[in-house]
C-alpha cells in the first residue's frame, strides 16, 4: 500500500517516477492564465492568516462548504478568518475523492512543510503554524511564488484597467515576470446595456478618447490594446459561452453601436452580431501584434439568480454548460484563417463532452507556421482533475500533438494554488510511464523525458516568447 502524498504521489510505475523526478520536477513555472492581483504582488503583501490567502475568494472550497451543510456566514459572510478555518478543517475529511482534498493537503506540504491532515483536530495548530509562517519574508507573496519556481505569471486585466502595479514591479529587478493580459469581455457585453455605456464612458475617461460614433470606440479600445502591449503584454482572453460568429456588415455594427449609445434596445440578432464584430476587431488586433488569444469556452454562470443578487458573480454558483461549439468556432478560426490574420490561439473546453470536437477543430488551422500554433488548452475549471484532466490528455495525444502541448495554468485567485502544476505534471509522467511499462510507447527515458520537458516547461517557454 502506498502513502498518502507521498513522492511518487500519482507515479504508478518506475518510468513514471523517472520521468517526474529527473525531468519535470524541477523546471520553473509559466503561469500564463490567472486571477491573482497585481497590487498584492507589487507591495509584496504579507497576509494576515491562511484564511485570506487560502479562503477568500476559492469558490471550490465554497461549494464544497455548502454542500457539506456549512452555513453561508462562514463561506462569504462575515464570520471571522478563523471561524471560517475551522469550517473548512471540518469540512476537509468529507471531499476524498474531490481534488479538493489532493489540493490541500499538497499545498499544506509545499508552502508550510506541514504533513498532518486537515481536520477538526489539527485545525486549531494548522491555523497558528501556517499564519505565523505567513508573517516571514519567506511566506510574503513574492516569496510564495518564488518557493514554487515561478518564471512569469500573468494576471488578468481589463482593458481600462491603469496597469499601474505592473508598471510598478516592472521598475523593479526581480526574479519572476508579471505581466497583464487583455480581457476585453465586459467591452462587448451588450447583454446588459446601461452597465455597457457606463463601461464606454469609463473607456473614454481612460483613453482621453470622445467616443460618439463606433470608429471612436474602436479607436480607443485599440489605444488600450496598444497601451497594453507597451507595458509587456503578450496575451488576450475570453471568458465566452461560445464563440459568436454571425454575419454583418461595418454599417450595421456602427448603427448597432449608436442604438447603444441612445440607450435604445437592440435585437437579439442584432446583439449576436455586435459580439461577432468585436470578437474578430480583438482577433485581428492580436495578430497584428503576434499575441496568443485564449478562448475560455462553456461555462453556464449565475445560474442562482438569489445568490447572485445577495453576494454577487464570482462566488460558486456557475457550471458546465451545454452550449453548441462546432460551427461557430469553425466559422470565426476560418474567417481570420482565410484573411491571414489569425494568431496563435488557445481554446479550453468546459464540457469534456466536446474534448473531440476541440481537438479535431484547432488541427483544422494549424498550418505548419508555428509549432502548436492553435492549442487545445489543458483542462479547465470543474476539469482541473485527475479524471478531467486525463481525458483531456488523452484526447490531444489521439487527435493532435500533446508532444506540443504548452503545459498547465492555474486559472487560480489564490498564491497556493501553484502545486496544479506539479499535480499535473506528476499526471503526464504517470500516464507517459504507464504507456512504457506496458510496451505502447519505446523504452527511451531520455526522448520522453525531453517531451515532458517539453509539455512542462519549454513548449511554453517558446510560444509564449515572454
Amino acid at each position: 500500500m502506498k502513502t498518502f502524498l507521498d513522492d511518487n504521489f500519482l507515479l504508478n510505475t518506475k518510468a513514471a517516477e523517472e520521468l517526474y523526478h529527473n525531468y519535470s520536477k524541477h523546471l520553473p513555472i509559466i503561469d500564463y492564465h490567472n486571477h491573482l492581483i497585481p497590487e498584492q504582488i507589487a507591495n509584496n503583501v504579507k497576509f494576515d492568516n491562511i484564511s485570506q490567502v487560502w479562503l477568500h475568494g476559492d469558490h471550490y472550497k465554497w461549494r464544497a462548504m455548502r454542500a457539506n451543510g456549512v452555513n453561508e456566514h462562514y463561506v462569504t459572510g462575515d464570520a471571522s478568518d478563523e471561524e471560517k478555518f475551522i469550517k473548512w478543517a471540518e469540512t476537509v475529511p468529507y471531499t476524498l475523492r474531490n481534488p479538493l482534498h489532493h489540493w490541500t493537503h499538497l499545498e499544506l506540504q509545499r508552502y508550510f512543510g506541514i504533513t498532518d491532515l486537515l481536520s477538526p483536530k489539527t485545525a486549531a495548530k494548522i491555523y497558528a503554524d501556517t499564519s505565523a509562517l505567513l508573517q516571514q519574508d519567506s511566506h510574503s507573496v513574492r516569496g510564495l511564488l518564488k518557493m514554487m519556481h515561478v518564471e512569469v505569471v500573468c494576471t488578468t486585466d481589463d482593458p481600462i484597467d491603469s496597469l499601474e502595479f505592473h508598471q510598478q514591479f516592472a521598475k523593479e529587478r526581480e526574479s519572476f515576470k508579471m505581466l497583464p493580459a487583455f480581457r476585453p469581455d465586459k467591452a462587448m457585453n451588450c447583454d446588459d446595456l446601461p452597465t455597457l455605456n457606463q463601461y464606454i464612458d469609463k473607456l473614454e475617461a481612460v483613453s482621453n478618447i470622445q467616443i460618439s460614433s463606433l470608429s471612436d470606440y474602436l479607436n480607443a479600445l485599440k489605444a488600450r490594446h496598444d497601451f497594453f502591449a507597451a507595458n509587456g503584454c503578450k496575451v488576450s482572453d475570453h471568458g465566452l459561452e461560445h464563440i459568436y460568429a454571425e454575419d454583418y456588415t461595418e454599417t450595421e455594427i456602427a448603427f448597432i453601436f449608436d442604438k447603444i449609445r441612445a440607450g435604445k434596445e437592440i435585437t437579439f440578432e442584432e446583439n449576436l452580431k455586435f459580439k461577432s464584430a468585436m470578437l474578430v476587431y480583438f482577433a485581428e488586433w492580436d495578430h497584428e501584434k503576434g499575441w496568443v488569444q485564449q478562448y475560455h469556452l462553456g461555462a453556464l454562470r449565475n445560474n442562482n439568480s438569489r445568490m447572485h443578487r445577495l453576494i454577487g458573480p464570482d462566488t460558486g454558483w456557475d457550471s458546465i454548460g451545454d452550449f453548441s461549439q462546432g460551427r461557430k468556432l469553425s466559422k470565426f478560426l476560418n474567417k481570420l484563417d482565410n484573411q491571414d490574420k489569425l494568431t496563435k490561439t488557445i481554446i479550453y473546453s468546459l464540457n469534456p463532452a466536446d474534448n473531440e470536437l476541440i481537438a479535431t477543430m484547432v488541427g483544422n488551422f494549424n498550418d505548419g507556421s508555428i509549432k502548436g500554433k492553435i492549442q487545445f488548452g489543458s483542462a479547465w475549471w470543474f476539469l482541473d482533475q485527475k479524471d478531467g484532466m486525463t481525458k483531456q490528455i488523452n484526447t490531444l495525444s489521439n487527435m493532435g500533438l500533446l508532444s506540443r502541448l504548452v503545459g498547465m495554468l492555474t486559472d487560480s485567485r489564490s498564491f497556493l494554488s501553484f502545486p496544479r502544476h506539479e499535480y499535473f505534471r506528476r499526471l503526464v509522467c504517470d500516464i507517459f510511464g504507464q504507456d512504457i511499462e506496458k510496451g505502447e510507447i519505446p523504452n527511451d527515458i531520455e526522448w520522453v523525458g525531453k517531451i515532458i520537458q517539453d509539455i512542462s516547461y519549454n513548449n511554453a517557454k517558446e510560444y509564449f516568447e515572454f
